[in-house]
């Protein structure tokens, strides 16, 4: 199954509609609002407005699994998302992305491997995945790698369509 026919919900109700994203590169990461790695909200924007225009978005993913770092309802999520770090990209639903409740969206990403080789379940929130604007998986990213390090800006200026 391509990720494009994965059912997920918007953030704010309604669904997430993923074959919008057909064609693009998307950076695919579970987000928290008070987790350390939270500042990585501000580099996932400036990723999203560097990008956007050459066919690429950041797609972020609620998930509460780690030390229930994400607790917020989908309006106090969008509120954080938007007055503290100005985010524009799109945000899904909350979901699990670990254990029996795994969402079907990372199904299929955990079992692609990161540089150093590591597959298996997501290790901590802002863990990123890297779809090619065919859909499939071509990169997986730690959690600590900062979103405008140069193996991720890289990878995303390799993977842009055209």
């Amino acid at each position: 199954m391509s990720v494009y026919e994965v059912e997920i919900g918007g953030l704010r109700g309604g669904s997430a509609d993923l074959r919008q994203y057909r064609g693009k590169a998307v950076l695919v990461v579970n987000v928290a609002s008070k987790c350390g790695l939270t500042p990585q909200y501000a580099g996932l924007e400036r990723l999203q407005e560097r990008y956007a225009e050459r066919g690429f978005t950041v797609l972020g993913v609620p998930c509460n699994q780690f030390m229930g770092q994400e607790p917020g309802t989908p309006e106090e999520i969008a509120e954080f998302c938007s007055t503290t770090y100005g985010v524009t990209f799109p945000l899904t639903e909350k979901v699990e992305v670990n254990g029996e409740g795994r969402h079907p969206l990372y199904r299929d990403l955990v079992g692609f491997a990161d540089a150093e080789g590591y597959t298996g379940d997501i290790r901590w929130n802002f863990e990123k995945f890297l779809l090619a604007p065919d859909g499939t998986v071509v990169a997986r990213f730690a959690p600590q790698t900062e979103p405008e390090s140069e193996e991720i800006t890289a990878a995303i200026e390799a993977n842009l369509p055209g």
